[in-house]
């Protein structure tokens, strides 16, 4: 028997006999003639069963959309002559003549959902729902290629700069950062929680390694509804040491944001055009003390927040929108947020301890990161710790970290499905993961 290959590597291959598998995404008859367009992991391409296989004509009756089949056919020059039958987009203008299937998986029940449609007009929760089945349509399937392309660059950027890559603990003995956003298990004969963020164990291992950075899943117990917040997502974290400041490890996440948009032009323009989505302009991410983006949002859009809060979800909008005109860039970091809103190991700035050397980056009106340059002496984290209204006994493994001799350092969480969520314009950031997980949904 033949050996199977792809449909995108049919192309180059007219006059020759092949075998093809993969999914059949719809069936079209158009007279004494039946039409099938397939599909594989690398594309589509059009079948075609003619009247004198008889046999043949007589099987493929039987076959709907969304069987897993085996077809073996003659690789033709697809016609072009005006009334020709189209199926669907062809592969660089070929079809196959089949000559042989073989039906290796069949729905066992009607298809809820149909997912040849180029949109299916779904509400989310039927498109969540059917998950399964939902991710085999085209543009949903787009999704997770920009999606896996974005995990590639960043793991790439980051390697490329000397980072190097870890996996910390999800189970710990204690909540990550104190505060109630956590999950509680139960974990043999005592409590657990689940991670809330590698914080803790990358700066460990920063104090070992200077660079190091993590792709890995984060949990937190948030009962929020909005369109970008879940309970589960993947965090793209790293943390740096040996900086003169907070800004060294904002020039990383800088470079780090261009190398991943630079890449998903190389590699995804196929599926950013299906979105009709553009990629942000290379150009230098603005920075913006959060008391300055204040004066801005009052001056400018009325909007009022008072000195020692935090920004809101508008607020962030609105300053998306003012850099966008003002600089032309859909990123900015906001820094210097009173030390109040931020992480106990935040680092107050020397000029203004009610203040920390700490910052996010929002992009398109959404943040996407938080970050920070840390506190790394021991004394003046267990005072942080106590000021907070904290233990400091309950932190001992964490603080000891820096009895051994750490150096000045800082990173940020990276939040990789909101950037996914923003670029490609998606309503809900749900979109973005493959099964998401929100204050009510646990399954499928």
């Amino acid at each position: 028997m033949a050996e199977r290959i792809l449909v995108g590597d049919a192309v180059g291959k007219i006059g020759e006999t092949i075998k093809l598998s993969g999914w059949i995404t719809v069936r079209r008859d158009h007279g004494k003639l039946i039409f099938f367009v397939l599909r594989d992991r690398s594309g589509q391409v059009q079948l075609v069963v003619t009247p004198e296989k008889a046999e043949l004509i007589e099987a493929a009756k039987n076959i709907r959309s969304e069987f897993s089949v085996a077809v073996t056919g003659l690789v033709k020059a697809r016609p072009t002559k005006k009334g020709a039958e189209v199926a669907a987009e062809p592969t660089d203008g070929i079809e196959i003549e089949m000559m042989g299937i073989t039906v290796l998986g069949q729905p066992s029940i009607d298809l809820p959902i149909d997912v040849s449609q180029d949109d299916m007009g779904l509400q989310l929760e039927t498109l969540l729902n059917y998950r399964t089945l939902a991710l085999r349509q085209e543009k949903v399937g787009a999704i997770f290629r920009v999606y896996s392309e974005m995990l590639r660059a960043y793991d790439e950027t980051m390697r490329a700069e000397g980072f190097l890559e870890i996996k910390t603990p999800k189970i710990l003995g204690s909540a990550t950062e104190g505060g109630a956003n956590f999950f509680k298990i139960k974990y043999f004969d005592r409590d657990a929680y689940l991670a809330q963020s590698p914080q803790f164990y990358k700066q460990a291992a920063m104090s070992a390694y200077e660079r190091v950075f993590e792709i890995g899943s984060v949990f937190r117990a948030e009962p929020s509804y909005t369109t970008r917040h879940v309970t589960e997502y993947v965090g793209l974290d790293a943390e740096m040491g040996f900086i003169d400041s907070m800004e060294d490890v904002m020039v990383m996440l800088e470079k780090t944001m261009h190398g991943i948009v630079r890449h998903l032009g190389e590699h995804c323009q196929t599926e950013l055009t299906l979105f009709g989505a553009s990629l942000p302009a290379a150009v230098p991410i603005p920075r913006l003390r959060l008391d300055e983006a204040f004066k801005i949002l009052k001056e400018e859009y009325g909007k009022e927040i008072l000195d020692g809060e935090d920004i809101d979800s508008e607020g962030e909008r609105l300053i998306g929108e003012y850099v966008q005109k003002q600089y032309g860039s859909d990123f900015v970091f906001l820094t210097h947020y009173p030390t109040a809103v931020r992480a106990f190991y935040s680092l107050p700035s020397p000029e203004d301890p009610k203040r920390s050397e700490s910052y996010d980056l929002v992009f398109r009106g959404v943040e996407i990161a938080s970050g920070a340059q840390r506190i790394h002496d021991p004394a003046l984290l267990t005072e942080a710790i106590r000021s907070r209204g904290l233990d400091p006994d309950t932190f001992k493994d964490y603080i000891d970290i820096f009895k051994y001799g750490a150096p000045p350092h800082g990173g940020w969480g990276l939040g990789s499905e909101r950037i996914v969520q923003k670029l490609l314009g998606l309503a809900s950031i749900k979109e973005a993961i493959l099964y998401p997980r929100d204050v009510k949904r646990l399954t499928p």
